[in-house]
């Protein structure tokens, strides 16, 4: 109900239904082009990936927007970014059909392989890009007191598209895979893909131009990228809530992404035999569901719980709670612990994300805000890769390892409690106001 009455107080403003709309729409393709990509490259019954080759996978398709961050973190705070959120979805449309046409084809020699793995990474690196555009977007659509209520509801909706996404498309590919080879039903899905993200561009269309800021543009130079990093990093030095909140949301995505590994690995090679394909990809597909539907869960219980206990205290619960719910059920690995796991990590993981997004919103200035989004989202993809990397190393091929399961969640403790420390000094409970009955000044065109 929580959620319910947060969402009815941020639709009446008309530029959040439109951007919200947006991101449904474009997370609803992402879902879909995760399974495309997944059924493709993880579910061929030819492979048995390892450790290994889900990292090289993530490398591939997260690394790029590292490289390409801060020159995009410097356009977001120069140019319209309804502007960016029109070609970049349809910049990926044709990108998705011209997988589709190539994956469709059923050629894979050496530079098919290539020109596939190009056209993903492209997508991807775009995909990143346009979060952060969404996100730099968001303080225009409400108003300034509302920040931790819109972060409960914007970056939790907008996964919901993901898991529709997820759900049509792995539904989809089950279904064809039954009636048509692998790789034709993979191409269909990178149609779908491509359809998604044509009408995300129609709905981005909807919004005036100048109406998600930035609110003064400058003409942006390639010399400006390393002026505007240096000037981003700067302001986040002295906004600490802010540069200390993106550390730990890092942080915790390396222990994280270390449990994603570690999941795909179990229920790929573990819980169902190497040539399973179908039931392995409903499995995670499963898995994806009920993970994002704790995303959704921490979206009810955050903003309450930011009131009665505070930003910081409850980023630091958050990841205690990690700890616990890692070994028990994480470490008992069934299908049913391991999916009631998923559940009860996803609350916590996005609990936290959530405070952080409230961190950045409110502590850091409009002017800087592209930059930021796009060092977060930086460290986002980097910390995966680091986590992807640390998995090859550390895990069995079936993912298995009540050791690394143990080690991890005492990373959760130390990480919770490290926070604590660090931030003890610190007001942490800017852009919660409206959740506490208090007043700010509303933003104009909202």
């Amino acid at each position: 109900m929580e959620f319910v009455r947060s969402l009815r107080q941020l639709v009446r403003h008309r530029l959040f239904r439109r951007l919200l709309s947006v991101r449904v729409a474009t997370q609803t393709a992402d879902g879909v082009l995760q399974v495309a990509l997944a059924s493709f490259v993880l579910f061929s019954p030819q492979r048995q990936p390892d450790a290994a080759s889900v990292a090289t996978v993530l490398a591939v398709t997260l690394l790029p927007f590292s490289i390409l961050g801060p020159f995009v973190g410097v356009v977001l705070d120069r140019w319209s970014r309804r502007q960016i959120l029109v070609v970049l979805d349809l910049a990926r449309a044709v990108l998705a059909v011209g997988l589709a046409a190539l994956v469709g084809s059923g050629l894979r020699t050496g530079w098919s392989d290539a020109a596939f793995y190009a056209g993903v990474l492209l997508a991807m690196s775009l995909n990143r890009f346009l979060l952060a555009a969404l996100s730099a977007a968001l303080p225009h659509t409400i108003d300034a007191g509302e920040y931790m209520v819109a972060n409960s509801v914007m970056p939790t909706i907008g996964p919901l598209g993901t898991v529709v996404g997820v759900g049509l498309g792995t539904t989809l590919r089950v279904v064809l895979g039954n009636q048509m080879a692998d790789y034709q039903a993979n191409g269909v899905l990178f149609c779908l893909a491509a359809g998604g993200w044509l009408i995300s561009t129609a709905l981005a269309l909807r919004i005036p131009r100048d109406a998600l800021g930035p609110d003064r543009p400058d003409p942006a130079l390639a010399r400006d990228v390393v002026r505007g990093l240096v000037e981003a990093l700067a302001h986040l030095k002295q906004r600490r809530p802010a540069g200390l909140g993106l550390i730990t949301i890092g942080l915790h995505r390396v222990a994280y992404g270390v449990v994603t590994v570690a999941m795909i690995l179990v229920f790929r090679n573990y819980l169902n035999a190497p040539t399973d394909v179908n039931p392995a990809l409903a499995d995670l597909g499963l898995l994806a569901v009920i993970t994002a539907a704790g995303f959704v869960a921490a979206a009810a219980v955050t903003p309450p719980l930011s009131v009665r206990w505070g930003v910081r205290r409850l980023v630091v619960v958050a990841f205690l709670a990690s700890a616990v719910f890692q070994l028990l059920p994480g470490a008992i690995f069934a299908k049913v612990p391991l999916l009631v796991a998923g559940f009860l990590l996803g609350i916590t993981a996005q609990s936290i994300k959530l405070c952080v997004d409230t961190l950045v919103q409110a502590h850091v200035d409009d002017e800087f805000k592209g930059r930021v989004f796009v060092l977060y989202d930086m460290i986002f993809n980097v910390a995966l890769v680091v986590a992807a990397g640390i998995g090859a190393v550390i895990l069995p091929a079936n993912g298995v390892s009540v050791p690394i399961i143990v080690g991890l969640a005492v990373a959760y403790a130390l990480l919770g409690l490290g926070f604590a420390l660090v931030t003890r000094r610190l007001s942490m409970d800017e852009g919660t106001e409206s959740l506490r009955g208090e007043t700010a000044e509303p933003v104009a065109g909202a």
